[in-house]
C-alpha cells in the first residue's frame, strides 16, 4: 500500500531540506527521499568542502601583505585536508538525519521519481521499492550534476569533477583543469597554494568567469598567473588518454601542444538533474529544467501540487537561491493546504529576476550581485556605470601592502538606483550583502548618500563610489 504524506520532497539536499523543515513545522506530515548523503552536494562535495580547502591560501595571502608576519612554511596540506574531512563529518550524514528526526521529517533513502500525479516511487539500496504519495505537494530539489565534455578519450580518463577535487585525499603533483568558470578558478588556485606544482588551466573562451564583470576574470587571471598557474585562454583539449588507472594523463590539446598530469579536473558547467526523475509520467520534457512560477509551483502541471526549487529548475544555481526559493515553495504549500491565501509579497520570486548574489572565493574575491552593465544595457535600461580602485580606500590601505581591487555600480539612471554592484579585492565578500540590499530593496542613491560608512574600513568605497556618481 502506499505510504501517504501530506508533503514529499525528492532530493535532501541544502533546499529539500529547508521545503521539508517548514512545511514539518508547520504540521505538515513530510517525507524527504535522499539517494546519497543527507545535505546534499553542498554539504559533502561543494560549497563546504572546497572553502575549506580555499580557506588557508586565502589567510596566506592576507599574511604576505601584512608588515611583520610571514609564513614559517609551505601550507600543511594533510592538516587542511583532514580539516575538509571534519568539515563533512567525515562523509557521514547521520547528524544531518538526525536533525530530519527531530524535525518530524521521515527520510526515505533510495532513488525517487515520479509516477503520476502526486505519486513517487523510491528504489531503496536493498533491491525493495516504496510507494509514496502526497496529499498536498510534491517538491523537486534534485540539483544539478557536472556536464563532462564530449573530448575523445576523457570520459575514459576518469577525470576528477568538483567531487574528486574537493575529497581529494592528496594534492596531486601536477594538475590540468578544463574550464574558466568558479569551480575551475577556485580549485586552481586551491591545489596550487596546497602544493601543486604545476597547474595549467584550459579556457575555452578569451577569458575568466564570463558571467561577471570582465574586470573580475581578469584580476583572477592575473592573480593565478601571479601564482604559477598556467592559463592558457582559447585553447581546448583535443583528446585524452589515461593507458593504466590512477596512471598518468595525457592531454593534446587544440594547439598541437601536449600535457602530461597525475589529474585532470573537468569543471565545464553543470545540468539540473532530472534524466531520471519521471517527469514524463506527468507531461513534463525530460530535456531542460522545470519551468516554475513566481511560487516555485511547476507550470504546465494540473492542480498545482509540484513544485521545483534550487539547481533542478535552473533560475540561478547557487545554493543561497535554492534555500531562498524553498522558503517561498514551503509557504506557498503551508498555506495552500491551510485554505489560506497564497499571494502574499514573501510568497513570490523577486530575488531571481534581479539578478542573485554570488561571491567566488578566489584571492582576490569576486563579489556580485544584480546584472552586470552588459546585461543592463542589453535589457534596454539607461545606464550609468561608476568604479572605484579599492586599493585607495583608507581601510584597504590598512589591509596589507598591495591591497588592490575595484568596485563598479550600475545605476538606472532613470530610477537613480543600482541595477548590479560588483566588488573583487582580498577579503570583499562581507561587503556583499549591504549591495544585495540596495539591489533587492530599489535604495535610491540619494537615501544611501545618507548611509554613512564606517572609517577606516573597506566599506568606505561606498561613499567613494557616490561621490564618482556626482553626489
Amino acid at each position: 500500500m502506499p505510504e501517504v504524506f501530506d508533503v514529499i520532497v525528492v532530493g535532501a539536499g541544502p533546499a529539500g531540506e529547508v521545503v521539508a523543515g517548514r512545511v514539518a513545522a508547520a504540521g505538515l506530515s513530510t517525507a524527504i527521499v535522499e539517494r546519497e548523503l543527507a545535505g546534499g552536494e553542498c554539504s559533502y562535495w561543494a560549497c563546504m568542502p572546497s572553502k575549506a580547502l580555499l580557506r588557508p591560501v586565502d589567510l596566506a595571502g592576507e599574511v604576505s601583505r601584512v608588515q611583520g608576519l610571514r609564513l614559517d612554511g609551505p601550507i600543511d596540506a594533510g592538516a587542511v585536508l583532514a580539516h575538509r574531512d571534519t568539515v563533512v563529518s567525515n562523509y557521514d550524514d547521520s547528524g544531518q538525519a538526525r536533525w530530519l528526526d527531530s524535525a518530524k521529517v521521515t527520510l526515505v533513502r533510495g532513488v525517487g521519481r515520479l509516477t503520476g500525479a502526486r505519486s513517487v516511487e523510491v528504489a531503496t539500496a536493498d533491491g525493495g521499492t516504496r510507494t509514496l504519495t502526497a496529499n498536498h505537494a510534491v517538491v523537486l530539489a534534485t540539483g544539478s550534476v557536472p556536464v563532462i565534455p564530449p573530448v575523445a578519450g576523457l570520459a575514459a580518463a576518469q577525470p576528477w569533477t568538483n567531487r574528486e577535487a574537493t575529497a581529494a585525499r592528496a594534492v596531486p603533483d601536477r594538475l590540468v583543469v578544463i574550464g574558466g568558470g568558479v569551480v575551475a578558478c577556485e580549485m586552481a588556485q586551491a591545489m596550487r597554494g596546497l602544493g601543486s606544482r604545476e597547474v595549467t588551466m584550459l579556457v575555452r573562451g578569451g577569458g575568466l568567469l564570463d558571467r561577471v564583470e570582465p574586470f573580475a576574470g581578469e584580476a583572477v587571471a592575473r592573480s593565478l598567473t601571479e601564482q604559477g598557474v598556467d592559463v592558457r585562454l582559447r585553447e581546448n583539449a583535443e583528446k585524452v588518454e589515461r593507458p593504466e588507472p590512477g596512471g598518468a594523463v595525457t592531454v593534446r590539446l587544440t594547439s598541437g601542444d601536449t600535457i602530461t598530469a597525475d589529474e585532470i579536473l573537468v569543471a565545464t558547467g553543470r545540468r539540473p538533474a532530472i534524466g531520471d526523475l519521471g517527469l514524463a509520467s506527468v507531461g513534463l520534457p525530460e530535456s531542460r529544467p522545470v519551468g516554475v512560477d513566481d511560487s516555485m509551483r511547476a507550470t504546465g502541471v494540473a492542480d498545482g501540487w509540484l513544485y521545483a526549487v534550487g539547481d533542478v529548475n535552473g533560475l540561478a544555481p547557487l545554493t543561497h537561491m535554492g534555500k531562498y526559493q524553498a522558503r517561498i515553495a514551503s509557504d506557498v504549500i503551508v498555506a495552500r493546504a491551510r485554505g489560506e491565501a497564497d499571494d502574499r509579497p514573501s510568497m513570490r520570486d523577486r530575488a531571481d529576476g534581479l539578478g542573485a548574489p554570488q561571491v567566488i572565493f578566489t584571492d582576490p574575491q569576486v563579489c556580485a550581485v544584480g546584472r552586470t552593465e552588459a546585461q543592463a544595457r542589453a535589457e534596454g535600461f539607461d545606464v550609468r556605470a561608476v568604479e572605484y580602485e579599492m586599493g585607495q580606500v583608507a581601510g584597504g590601505y590598512l589591509l596589507g601592502d598591495g591591497y588592490g581591487g575595484r568596485a563598479k555600480a550600475v545605476v538606472d539612471e532613470s530610477r537613480r538606483v543600482l541595477l548590479g554592484v560588483t566588488f573583487v579585492a582580498p577579503g570583499a565578500a562581507e561587503l556583499l550583502h549591504a549591495a544585495t540590499i540596495a539591489v533587492a530593496a530599489g535604495v535610491t542613491l540619494d537615501d544611501l548618500w545618507h548611509a554613512v560608512p564606517s572609517y577606516p574600513t573597506v566599506s568606505e568605497v561606498w561613499l567613494r563610489l557616490l561621490e564618482e556618481y556626482g553626489l
